[in-house]
């Protein structure tokens, strides 16, 4: 992957020609970013589990002028994750960007929590990204490189109540981003995580019904509100670009200032 000095990236195509594969891009963050990248140059594979939402992403796209497909996708199944890899690099011919944005919540202590929660939790959470990187990293090497963005979370830097298996999983995400990171550098693939506090998705919207519980939440962040997916999506576009050439191994916290203290 050749280095694009910044001040040489127009601001409509920071990711032009890329491929990028973004997991969960039905809703939420995913699909923010999903358009943000191809609104900057990228087409881009929607994997989800979620058909219908997943081609309504690629719609958006096209009828923005970008390009895009829908390669449906259980992250914790390997031959999906293979599978979708392997359909990107057939149609385009090659894969720059992977964001593991795929994932789920769950609010139980331990003492509470269901063995196959657990297990789900982190299917999901943790050893999708791990399994989605494994059929990504061949590719990249064969094309000189590449940008893998995983979604961490504040609850991968700080401890949180209630919610054991997700801090487990995001604790390990963002390990697993720093070994990755190590592993792969001599190969110009670049391994980082994004870390958000509390966004404005349809997965915080199933917990928070009334406009207290909603300042509730914000509350717990400095600035007093809640992200926007576009505001994560921003955070992952200079990661997949050329601008974060010399950034890897790093948690990005994303989060009106909740780790701050």
């Amino acid at each position: 992957m050749q280095y694009t000095p910044v001040g040489a990236v127009s601001n409509s195509a920071r990711l032009e020609n890329k491929i990028a594969i973004i997991t969960g891009a039905a809703s939420g963050i995913g699909k923010a970013t999903a358009i943000l990248f191809a609104q900057h140059g990228a087409s881009i594979v929607v994997a989800d589990i979620d058909r219908t939402g997943g081609n309504q992403t690629v719609d958006e796209i096209r009828n923005l002028g970008g390009e895009a497909m829908d390669i449906p996708t259980d992250v914790t199944i390997a031959r999906d994750t293979e599978w979708l890899v392997q359909e990107t690099v057939r149609t385009y011919g090659k894969l720059d960007i992977l964001f593991n944005n795929a994932g789920i919540a769950m609010r139980l202590p331990v003492a509470e929590l269901a063995e196959a929660d657990w297990h789900r939790c982190l299917a999901v959470n943790l050893t999708g990204v791990y399994l989605c990187a494994k059929a990504a990293i061949p590719e990249m090497q064969k094309n000189g490189g590449g940008s893998i963005i995983n979604m961490s979370s504040i609850y991968g830097i700080v401890g949180g109540d209630v919610r054991a298996a997700y801090v487990a999983s995001k604790g390990g995400v963002t390990n697993l981003t720093r070994g990755m990171a190590l592993d792969y550098a001599k190969d110009n693939i670049r391994v980082n995580c994004i870390c958000p506090g509390f966004v404005e998705t349809p997965l915080v919207a199933g917990v928070v019904k009334t406009p207290s519980e909603y300042q509730k939440l914000a509350d717990k962040h400095p600035m007093r509100r809640l992200g926007k997916p576009e505001e994560i999506a921003y955070g992952a576009l200079y990661l997949a670009s050329d601008e974060s050439a010399f950034v890897t191994g790093i948690a990005l916290p994303i989060d009106g200032g909740y780790t701050a203290g």
